[in-house]
């Protein structure tokens, strides 16, 4: 069985619309990590001290670089078994070579992504994507695996996934970040700026010229310049909270020779 990984979100929003499910579902492992306990022999590797007292960690620990990668192959793992029951899976991790880490997807008969503990699934149908959902969670209580059920959500023609609104494939800003972004008041310190910049910085894609509206607020940011909230910065942060507002769903990057690319500068169109 061949796998295939996705390392960014465009990536994704191409494969959900290129399916152009109708219905989709999406499951939460809980408390992933520690769900894996580590092999006897390679506990020492993540020895520590607290207080005088030298312990080590018995379960995937939160905060290991490597942790995330570990999991998403072991969890991948528990799914190439749904289709492959000859496959052998076992929860002890030992410290080895794991697959990448990035957007998870069986070729043979799979209709899922998955990234570390989140996992989206899709079909033409809710009775269909709800059957499919209903074995997968049983695969994974299977391994090992317990499933946060508050997070088990669908089947449903629109739905949320990391965070990020997905409506028939494309991408979107949820309501709740809408508001949040709204809610905010303009920042007083140089502290509160990068803090605005941070919730609004992962949506850019949802707003043309982004870099330029939001350039007199990276201007106040840097440790050297004194923080000077003036009507360049207001302006940049109300124009921001309109674009959030008013921003549509974006479906995946087109390409090909009937495609006009236009790059925008700082000094004009090319």
């Amino acid at each position: 069985m061949v796998l295939w990984f996705y390392d960014s979100m465009l990536e994704l929003q191409h494969d959900l619309e290129s399916k152009a499910a109708k219905w989709c579902a999406t499951t939460d492992i809980a408390n992933a990590f520690f769900s894996m306990p580590l092999a006897a022999e390679c506990r020492p590797q993540l020895a520590f001290t607290w207080r005088g007292v030298q312990s080590t960690w018995n379960r995937l620990p939160q905060g290991w670089k490597h942790s995330p990668t570990i999991c998403q192959g072991l969890i991948q793992t528990a799914l190439v078994s749904w289709f492959n029951p000859s496959r052998q899976l076992s929860t002890t991790q030992p410290l080895a070579h794991s697959p990448p880490l990035g957007w998870g997807r069986e070729s043979e008969g799979s209709e899922h992504l998955q990234y570390i503990d989140d996992i989206i699934a899709w079909g033409n149908t809710a009775e269909e994507v709800f059957e499919k959902g209903k074995k997968r969670v049983q695969i994974l209580l299977k391994a090992g695996f317990a499933i946060k059920q508050s997070k088990v959500k669908g089947p449903a023609q629109e739905i949320q996934f990391l965070g990020i609104k997905w409506p028939g494939g494309r991408r979107q800003i949820p309501v709740g970040v809408t508001n949040k972004v709204t809610a905010m008041s303009p920042p007083t310190s140089k502290k509160e700026t990068p803090a605005f910049l941070g919730v609004v910085g992962f949506w850019r894609m949802h707003i043309p010229n982004y870099s330029l509206i939001a350039s007199p607020l990276y201007q106040v940011t840097p440790k050297e310049n004194d923080f000077k909230w003036g009507p360049e910065q207001r302006q940049a942060f109300e124009h921001i909270e309109r674009e959030t507002v008013h921003a549509v769903a974006l479906g995946p990057v087109q390409a090909g020779q009937d495609v006009k690319n236009v790059l925008y500068t700082a000094a004009g169109e090319m």
